[in-house]
């Protein structure tokens, strides 16, 4: 396994994150960041790239699409040591991904609110993190996945031993992403379902 050498951060719950971030770039890392994860690591110092360079095509839709492209996506699956993989991203221009720190829109603290609308829990509903987390945790062999700042410590600790984290780490921590998308899913569900379809004034065609 390789020196990691690219880093995506993309967080809800930015807790630690500014001396996560410091330790991986101190490392040597380059971080690829959105919105306002991006802003906080830049208020502290830190080189962040915008996810929009790195892709070469802006967020829009309201932030609905910035994360869901091949750059991002070709960059979390391909595995290293296939080389029809490896040429296919030399001719495409793709970079690895070798760590990806994300967590969720905050789907049930927002649906939590007696008065929240179903659009409004509708554009809490978290498709980019789902989709980064579930690629890089399908490719652990050459992704680290962190989804629970208390993991922080462990993987700068490896990072900083071996170059990179060790592969019982990135399966442990594969397990706990899709721990953790099985249950938001299962959260989404059980709050759909309590939807009046037939009194709900956005569902009225």
């Amino acid at each position: 396994m390789g020196k990691a050498q690219r880093a995506l951060i993309s967080l809800t719950d930015k807790s630690g994150i500014e001396e996560f971030a410091g330790e991986l770039a101190k490392l040597g890392i380059e971080i690829l960041s959105t919105g306002g994860t991006a802003k906080k690591m830049r208020e502290h110092g830190i080189a962040v790239k915008d996810v929009a360079e790195f892709t070469g095509f802006p967020e829009m839709l309201d932030g609905r699409v910035k994360t869901l492209h091949p750059k991002v996506h070709g960059g979390l699956l391909a595995r290293r040591d296939n080389p029809e993989h490896v040429r296919q991203m030399q001719e495409h221009g793709l970079e690895p991904i070798d760590i990806v720190a994300v967590n969720l829109y905050a789907f049930e603290k927002t649906v939590a609110d007696p008065a929240c609308t179903l659009d409004k829990a509708i554009e809490n509903i978290d498709i980019g993190g789902p989709t980064m987390l579930r690629s890089s945790a399908k490719n652990f062999r050459d992704v680290t996945v962190i989804v629970d700042p208390a993991d922080y410590p462990q993987v700068l600790a490896e990072l900083k031993e071996h170059g990179n984290t060790t592969l019982k780490t990135r399966f442990r921590l594969a397990v706990k992403v899709f721990e953790l998308t099985g249950c938001y899913d299962t959260a989404i569900t059980t709050w759909l379902k309590q939807v009046d379809a037939d009194n709900e004034p956005s569902l009225q065609e």
